[in-house]
């Protein structure tokens, strides 16, 4: 007798003698249970109540199912977990874990879910600086900007002596007729050339600009409200401005010197600055020749450009040959010789900018901040900040929860799939939730600690 066909169940090859087979019909199962770990996080930091604060809501409260903290919330969080679509959203507003981390296990009205679809969502990501009637939600840019520095002085525990502020400045390729779209020729696509400010792992600023500009524009404002915003609570600090050869304008080092703020940038090879390292270059040619292996010398020298430049500055030199190609670099900065030699400088102060680049990387491939497909530049910067807090509850459960783990130099990416990507069973009960995560996760003592620290945190 032939078996009835079940077209909702899916056949598998045997094993063991027993027949395999798979439905989607086990009820209340999240994919993102670990996501609790980012719940937690955020009642450590007060992250979304206090990017919620920066948002106002026109709308009529009566006739409101999602206040805005429910919808700003799931955004991050959204992000935070790898839905980098609104789309997803019309998906994820029926996910159990979704309404466990907005607070809201019910909608209050029978045809709506626990959290907001798309639509709504959508609706939010086009809020402008002032409520319209068809954008009820207005958000203040200038909060927003504050509140990541505000975010970075709250996880110190006490004034550090010195801080690092590196700069730099990375493509957002488009694809389709944004607003503010240019051609880089450098880059070689139509994009946006945002602007970063990072201390260590902490963000600070993410500034969307177009690419039609020198690298270094809307460096000093930035610069300034960070740096003024930092001295009001730590009025002793010692700050360094970091970052490379495109941030060497005259502007930026004159206000640094003008208002007791350190910098080191790199500096663009001319001639007369390979004239200045030629002797250098050539003795270093000699040390390679006679080691086989490549050779680097410094020099230490005072240097001002034809034009450009107000004063003379203190360059340092590297002269390296890597095999029988010559390879000289410069660096200009406002630290004096007696506080640091131009060898340590270049290779442990210098270069170590390089960490920033990969901090862009988790911002931008594990937290989609270059998805910038809205079609005006205010709807970009905005995303662009969604994707900023969400890479700052990362770092913020990497920092506090995840320290002295091996997860404690993890990626955003890496701690997503170890950490928060967690399959469970969700029972929703009068008296409780229980959340039955699989019994063979491997990284349960990290997840552990990490609960263990984060709630102490929330104290």
């Amino acid at each position: 007798m032939p078996t009835e066909c079940n077209p909702t169940l899916f056949e598998f090859a045997p094993v063991a003698g027993r027949a395999v087979v798979a439905a989607f019909d086990g009820g209340r199962i999240t994919s993102d249970a670990g996501s609790l770990l980012l719940a937690a996080t955020d009642r450590a930091i007060g992250l979304v109540d206090r990017f919620s604060a920066c948002f106002t809501d026109h709308r009529c409260s009566e006739l409101i199912e999602h206040e805005v903290s429910t919808l700003i919330g799931q955004r991050v969080f959204g992000i935070a977990l790898g839905y980098e679509d609104l789309n997803d959203h019309d998906q994820l507003r029926h996910d159990p874990m979704m309404a466990i981390l907005a607070g809201k296990l019910e909608a209050r009205r029978a045809d709506c879910a626990p959290v907001a679809g798309k639509s709504t969502l959508n609706r939010l990501e086009l809020s402008r600086a002032e409520a319209t009637r068809y954008h009820r939600i207005s958000h203040d840019p200038a909060a927003i900007e504050a509140l990541f520095v505000d975010l970075f002085l709250a996880s110190q525990a006490k004034a550090p002596a010195q801080i690092i502020l590196d700069l730099d400045a990375t493509d957002d390729p488009l694809h389709g007729q944004q607003e503010g779209r240019f051609f880089h020729g450098y880059y070689d696509c139509y994009c946006y050339l945002p602007l970063y400010v990072f201390c260590g792992r902490h963000l600070l600023a993410a500034k969307l600009r177009r690419s039609n500009i020198d690298a270094s524009a809307g460096a000093l404002e930035e610069v300034t409200r960070i740096v003024a915003q930092i001295r009001r609570r730590w009025p002793r600090t010692r700050i360094l401005l970091r970052g490379d050869s495109g941030f060497a304008r005259e502007a930026l080092m004159a206000w640094c010197e003008a208002n007791r703020v350190d910098y080191l940038f790199g500096l663009a090879r001319n001639a007369r600055l390979d004239e200045v390292v030629k002797l250098e270059l050539i003795a270093t040619s000699l040390d390679a020749i006679r080691s086989g292996r490549p050779a680097r010398r410094f020099k230490d020298f005072r240097y001002a450009t034809l034009d450009s430049w107000s004063r003379e500055r203190r360059v340092i030199g590297k002269a390296e040959v890597t095999g029988d190609k010559a390879n000289p670099r410069f660096i200009v900065t406002s630290l004096k010789p007696a506080e640091i030699d131009g060898r340590r400088l270049y290779e442990k102060i210098y270069c170590a900018r390089g960490e920033m680049e990969n901090r862009i990387k988790e911002c931008q491939l594990d937290l989609f901040a270059d998805r910038t497909s809205a079609a005006t530049m205010r709807a970009n910067q905005l995303r662009l900040w969604f994707a900023s807090m969400a890479y700052v509850l990362l770092c913020a459960l990497r920092r506090i929860g995840l320290a002295h783990t091996q997860f404690a130099d993890a990626t955003c990416g890496t701690i997503r799939l170890r950490l928060l990507k967690l399959g469970a069973l969700v029972r929703i009960s009068v008296r409780r939730v229980k959340v039955a995560m699989a019994s063979a996760c491997p990284w349960q003592d990290e997840f552990a600690l990490a609960h263990l620290r984060l709630s102490m945190a929330a104290v």
